[in-house]
């Protein structure tokens, strides 16, 4: 591999793409309008990362002049370097092992769990005309969104981009609207049901404290 330049790695963009859209759509298995909106969003942040991480460093070359004054003797385009979190931090060693990354990898692996075991409560719940109410829907009512915001979180800590950032408050904002619109229809199905889980159930940070055992029900991400 280049030493100067090890980006063009096109292949690893279409490889890597593929394998973490293909986890996310295997544990979310779109059904509905809404499942593949929400995985579309997904897809094109995952795509716009690893485009940068080994295709074309757009955010490096957008500020290379930054870089070069303030890190003369960092070569940011060698791969290695592109960890920008590990430099701007003035951590020494390799970079996959600094905390950025170890919490990187918490943060992926938790979501992708969360989502995996979201989407079984749920499959559970449709298969039976109910609400779910279990599992990671005793915890809090959008578990499987607030799965893909710990994942794209996670990728931010590794390896921060402009678009990536960018992408970033503007889809959970998407998530956002795409839980609320789910509601709206949940209420309408299960009227005072719904409306009683909504008391008693937090939308986005998971309540730890609460008996996850209950009734099964159907509900929305």
């Amino acid at each position: 591999m280049n030493e100067t330049y090890d980006y063009g790695l096109w292949s690893m963009v279409i490889l890597n793409s593929a394998i973490f859209i293909f986890f996310a759509f295997s544990f979310v298995k779109p059904k509905t309008s809404t499942d593949w909106r929400s995985l579309g969003a997904f897809s094109a942040f995952i795509v716009a990362l690893f485009t940068e991480m080994y295709g074309f460093p757009l955010t490096i070359y957008f500020l290379s002049g930054w870089l070069t004054e303030n890190y003369p003797e960092v070569n940011f385009f060698a791969h290695e370097n592109g960890h920008l979190l590990h430099t701007f931090f003035g951590l020494e060693g390799d970079a996959h092992w600094d905390p950025f990354h170890i919490a990187s990898m918490v943060f992926i692996v938790a979501g992708f769990f969360m989502l995996s075991s979201a989407w079984n409560v749920l499959h559970h719940a449709q298969k039976h005309h109910q609400l779910a109410t279990t599992g990671w829907y005793a915890r809090c009512r959008h578990p499987q969104y607030v799965a893909f915001i710990l994942i794209m979180f996670g990728f931010l800590l590794q390896w921060p981009t402009i678009p990536t950032l960018a992408m970033f408050p503007i889809l959970v904002v998407v998530y956002v609207k795409l839980a609320k619109r789910e509601e709206t229809q949940a209420i309408a199905e299960f009227g005072s049901e719904y409306h009683s889980y909504m008391e008693s159930t937090p939308s986005w940070i998971p309540n730890f404290n609460k008996n996850i055992e209950g009734k099964n029900h159907e509900n929305v991400r």
